[in-house]
């Protein structure tokens, strides 16, 4: 990483980060918009983008968690500062429909808080956290043990921190969230450096059967977490070895922008292009451009047809009611 220059490291850090934070969303079952995601971390970091696009108040709320988390790795982490990052994820009071405890630990009042599948009448229960009672005291344990200096190495306290605050489960909702906050912060902490350059929740994401099982079997066994760190430690790794696909991207990216310095191109035609060189999933047709760009079905299929012609872009193979397009490989 020492090795790329300024802009490529930026570029690397907007990717991981939004990876990241897309992923631990979805790992929770919420689905964020990638163009939003990246637009609104790449205001908070005051860089340039191109394409960037309004962000609602959610988004914000889980950018802002994820940047606090990461950029401040060296802060203690306080009750203060997980409630804060809590009212960023639920910045209306509500989880979806329902009303929730919002900045502050779950109550009694709330009821047992429990992970449970199967249909009614045939509910499984995997997880049923400590009672709300003694919350308030298992958190000051957890706090103290996490900021007390290093005894041990930290990433390993990054695994054990994880398992030990989705046990506790804290908050009514959005644990797993903050849960994966708080791995990100240790790992930040022990790079000794804020910024991203690989997803641990995008590899949790790739595995989360794996996950959800791993963390039901350690949380109904005993004391011993041996199998749980275990696995953490080997996602990790595989977490940083899919780290070159995001890289090759990257430089994929600038390659691209180096070779096309001189060719004219309009602010429409540079947005798409980004677009597919930051990974555009689905078919790319002349209506997918109109959308985006917000111009008409003409203009669109003007916009296609230059950078045909500057074989740029160049018509899928495979057949459909729709042409589609694709990106002309550098080495055609």
């Amino acid at each position: 990483m020492q090795s790329l220059g300024f802009e490529l490291k930026n570029e690397a850090n907007l990717a991981t980060l939004t990876l990241d934070i897309i992923k631990s969303n979805e790992i929770e079952g919420e689905y964020l918009n990638q163009d939003q995601v990246r637009s609104s971390i790449a205001r908070k970091l005051g860089l340039e983008i191109a394409g960037s696009v309004n962000s609602d108040r959610y988004v914000d709320g889980v950018v802002e968690l994820m940047l606090e988390a990461t950029q401040n790795y060296s802060n203690e982490i306080t009750k203060t500062r997980l409630c804060n990052w809590h009212a960023g994820l639920f910045p209306t009071g509500r989880s979806g429909i329902f009303k929730i405890q919002v900045a502050d630990w779950r109550t009694v009042v709330n009821g047992p808080i429990q992970v449970v599948s199967g249909s009614i009448g045939k509910e499984k229960i995997h997880f049923q956290a400590p009672d709300a009672k003694l919350v308030n005291r298992e958190m000051i344990h957890f706090l103290d043990w996490i900021n007390a200096s290093p005894n041990i190495d930290l990433i390993i306290k990054a695994a054990i921190a994880h398992l030990w605050f989705l046990t506790i489960h804290p908050f009514e909702d959005g644990n797993g969230r903050i849960a994966l906050a708080i791995t990100d912060l240790l790992l930040a902490r022990s790079d000794k450096s804020p910024q991203r350059f690989y997803s641990m929740s995008s590899q949790i994401h790739i595995k989360r059967n794996q996950y959800y099982q791993i963390l039901e079997d350690t949380q109904k066994g005993n004391l011993d977490v041996t199998n749980w760190i275990v696995w953490f430690l080997t996602t990790l790794i595989e977490t940083i070895e899919s780290t070159e696909l995001v890289l090759n991207r990257i430089f994929l990216k600038a390659d691209f922008w180096n070779m096309h310095a001189k060719t004219i191109m309009n602010q429409r035609q540079k947005n798409i292009l980004n677009k597919i060189l930051d990974g555009f999933e689905g078919k790319l047709t002349s209506s997918k451009w109109a959308k985006i760009t917000k111009c008409s079905k003409d203009t669109a299929v003007r916009d296609i047809n230059d950078l045909v012609k500057k074989n740029i872009l160049k018509k899928e193979n495979a057949g459909g009611r729709s042409t589609s397009y694709e990106l002309v490989k550098i080495d055609e």
